[in-house]
């Protein structure tokens, strides 16, 4: 009779972190960041990048993962200065990730909030997706995180922040998001992750659009006249690509307009990803009307199309 084999226990987390970091020599390292000193090393976060699935049991990572990596501390490099900021100014920071699918980005930067500055925080992940949410939640458990990092199931509108707030840390006094994060929210969800956080008046937005669908089907369904855009509303490939652009411009006028500093930055390097653009926004007052005066002049110039953003604020 044929001997079952026994059967394989997984490593425990001490095991995992000293096979990682035995595994992550300076050679070894260098082959994934180029020699560079980037904020996360695989061989000192190897917990961070184990629930990220970007380290394999053994400690390695695969060359897919390497572009996530990479891309991940990219990133939180962009956002270094805002949080080191933020970690100064208020006791305890208040993050939130809206539309926050895989919560990469939420736990990258709690992991810097957390594990780097010592600093008290409160990170909030928000997507419909349920099943995703308990993954995240999962994960941050597995980091010993949960009391400070939560995620929740629910639609991001204007009224979100504060029900996540009251589900999730209930009898905490309230405080507005000081750093709303939105990465790749597909089309619309850009725009309702953008107005949520200028209702709840974050002190920082770092948002990376995707799908810009929006104005795109506008334009396919003007009338044929001699508008002098003409050629690339009636051009597919350019009717698509040059709509991602003024959607983007439209919503940095907006944001402007709502009284934030906004610069269009890159987010990855676009060898990674076409889909690379980051709107990095700076509360700064109320209202700025040359912004507005200037958004009215381009919807104009575009016949008269508009964004979802204009409705929600």
């Amino acid at each position: 009779m044929k001997k079952k084999s026994p059967k394989v226990q997984p490593d425990s987390p001490q095991d995992f972190v000293s096979k990682a970091k035995a595994y992550w020599t300076p050679e070894q390292t260098a082959k994934v960041t180029g020699g560079k000193r980037y904020p996360i090393m695989p061989g000192e976060a190897p917990e961070l990048l184990r629930v990220m699935s970007l380290l394999n049991s053994d400690g390695s990572m695969s060359a897919d993962s390497v572009r996530k990596f990479q891309q991940a501390n990219h990133m939180l490099n962009l956002l270094l200065t805002q949080l080191d900021d933020l970690c100064t100014r208020h006791k305890t920071v208040y993050v939130l990730d809206a539309c926050c699918g895989s919560s990469f980005i939420a736990l990258v930067v709690a992991w810097y909030i957390i594990e780097q500055k010592k600093h008290p925080c409160r990170v909030v992940g928000i997507d419909r997706n349920e099943a995703v949410i308990d993954k995240s939640n999962e994960r941050a458990k597995t980091l010993g995180w949960d009391a400070s990092v939560r995620f929740m199931a629910g639609d991001v509108d204007k009224h979100a922040w504060e029900k996540a707030l009251k589900e999730l840390f209930p009898g905490e006094e309230y405080s507005r998001p000081h750093l709303l994060c939105a990465l790749h929210a597909c089309d619309t969800a850009t725009d309702h992750a953008l107005a949520l956080g200028i209702a709840a008046q974050a002190d920082q937005m770092a948002v990376a659009p995707c799908c810009q669908a929006e104005l795109a089907k506008q334009w396919s369904q003007l009338p044929k006249d001699d508008h002098p855009l003409q050629a690339i509303f009636q051009s597919p490939n350019l009717r698509r690509d040059t709509a991602a652009t003024f959607t983007d411009a439209l919503r940095l006028l907006l944001i402007r307009g709502k009284g934030y500093e906004v610069t269009a930055t890159e987010f990855v390097p676009s060898t990674h990803t076409p889909k690379n653009r980051l709107l990095m926004c700076t509360r700064r007052g109320k209202f700025h009307r040359e912004s507005e005066h200037q958004y009215a002049a381009l919807k104009a110039a575009l016949a008269g199309t508009t964004i979802t953003l204009e409705q929600l604020l």
